[in-house]
């Protein structure tokens, strides 16, 4: 349960006036929260049970463009509905918004009430449910990194996206004084997330000029997913309710540090104790973590399309910038792919730290999840850990360079095809390739400035 009411709790609130509108949600492929703005008095009276919405709203893409090549949903089949069922133990109060509560949906065919199955609720649900037939639970917590910029949204946006300034002016990791300035924004946004229900441990200063980040403690993946997913929408609010732009784009600017989402994860068992944790070995580790972080590294590059889902997530993939370039294990050391947190301790965990600010939180950890249990299935091999810089190892996988390749590797994962079926890869596959396809047709500022005269 990762909600804070129940619609027995709900319904005194819209009485008395407190409440009178319920957001009701969708996660769609890009990780957003869409949906309607229902009055309250007819929630309750009738749409907590469900709700419709048209089907291509899991087949779009950032611009909400509708791309042939779905097999799920196009033109030729008229764009018919798909059913919205609250899920009503994510119910919440959304501080940040006058009388206002929230709901997250389960997306159903219409036909048959069953999950749709590139839904992104779906896809995690899938591999939850894998691992609790192994006898496992996951425990995962999601980093959110982003850049605070001075101006609004609007302003940025009729100034054509140019001379973008951040709302500070030097590296503000871990900085409490410039932190302090920013406090208008980020001290509502901690404290209204903890109002929501959502468990915030901490904001920082991140290592750039106005990079900000969120942390929220761990909780059973699906709670996390959803924690990451309001999160990321509150802060955008918030922000601009302030006046201020936040953006979660990677890589904004070619001499500036990228933003990232690591995720952290650990499996425990149906009983509560944890599957990763032997206090007799030398880190910590059981032999179930070693076959699990095996399988998140032999299959890092075919997932790495889940954790990087557009053209501008390769451009954070930099050496020396904290920002992984090979899918390799260390011990506590961030240039590479996977990081060991916590060893020889109960809280020991795997850290992959490859996922870039964009990704889509219910596609990244399930991804993972299907590497790892594949891992398990296959009892695989855990390599010995990287030492020292791993940027100047070129004796292993590299992360793929950008999304052409990783498309390829989703494409052609026999791993991610029985995890998840052929019909979810084939999906996610479409929209990557819409997503190149887009970006190739566009001519770039970069072009233009350097082969106008020159060329």
């Amino acid at each position: 349960m990762s909600g804070n009411m129940s619609l027995e709790t709900l319904k005194p609130m819209v009485l008395n006036g407190s409440i009178d509108t319920v957001l009701v949600c969708l996660v769609d492929m890009q990780g957003r929260l869409m949906g309607k703005r229902f009055h309250a008095q007819n929630f309750i009276d009738h749409s907590w049970e469900e709700t419709h919405c048209c089907n291509y709203l899991l087949a779009t893409d950032l611009e909400m463009a509708t791309p042939d090549g779905y097999a799920s949903t196009s033109w030729q089949t008229g764009y018919g509905d798909y059913v919205m069922k609250p899920d009503m133990s994510t119910l919440r109060i959304v501080p940040w918004l006058e009388g206002t509560a929230m709901v997250l949906c389960d997306v159903l065919d219409h036909n048959t009430h069953q999950d749709v199955p590139h839904s992104p609720r779906a896809i995690l649900k899938r591999q939850i449910a894998r691992l609790a037939e192994l006898g496992y639970v996951a425990q995962t917590a999601t980093e959110l990194e982003f850049f605070l910029f001075e101006k609004s949204f609007d302003e940025i946006r009729k100034d054509n996206f140019q001379d973008l300034a951040p709302i500070s002016a030097y590296n503000e990791d871990y900085h409490i004084l410039q932190t302090t300035k920013e406090e208008h924004v980020m001290r509502p946004l901690r404290n209204l997330l903890f109002e929501a229900g959502l468990p915030i441990e901490n904001t920082k200063g991140e290592a750039e000029a106005g990079q900000e980040e969120l942390n929220i403690r761990y909780a059973p993946a699906m709670d996390n997913a959803d924690y990451h997913s309001i999160a990321k929408h509150a802060t955008k609010e918030i922000a601009w309710q302030q006046g201020h732009a936040v953006s979660f784009l990677p890589k904004w600017h070619h001499e500036r540090v990228g933003s990232s989402s690591h995720v952290h994860q650990s499996l425990w068992t149906l009983d509560g104790d944890s599957a990763f944790y032997d206090k007799n070995d030398e880190l910590g580790m059981t032999d179930t973590m070693r076959h699990y972080m095996a399988g998140l590294i032999k299959y890092a590059p075919d997932y790495t399309y889940f954790l990087a889902p557009y053209v501008n997530s390769y451009k954070r993939f930099a050496k020396g910038t904290f920002a992984p370039t090979k899918t390799v294990w260390s011990i506590d050391n961030r240039t590479a792919g996977f990081r060991l947190c916590g060893a020889k301790t109960k809280g020991v965990r795997v850290e992959c730290r490859i996922g870039g600010s964009d990704l889509n939180p219910y596609l990244a950890i399930a991804a993972q999840l299907a590497a790892g249990i594949k891992g398990l299935e296959d009892k695989l091999e855990l390599a010995g850990p990287s030492m020292g810089d791993t940027y100047e190892n070129d004796d292993t996988t590299h992360i793929p360079h950008s999304l052409r390749d990783a498309t390829d590797l989703l494409r052609n994962s026999k791993m991610l095809r029985a995890a998840m079926g052929d019909d979810v890869i084939d999906h996610y596959t479409r929209a990557a390739t819409w997503e190149q396809e887009e970006f190739d047709r566009v001519v770039t500022d970069y072009e233009i400035k350097r082969g106008f005269e020159r060329a």
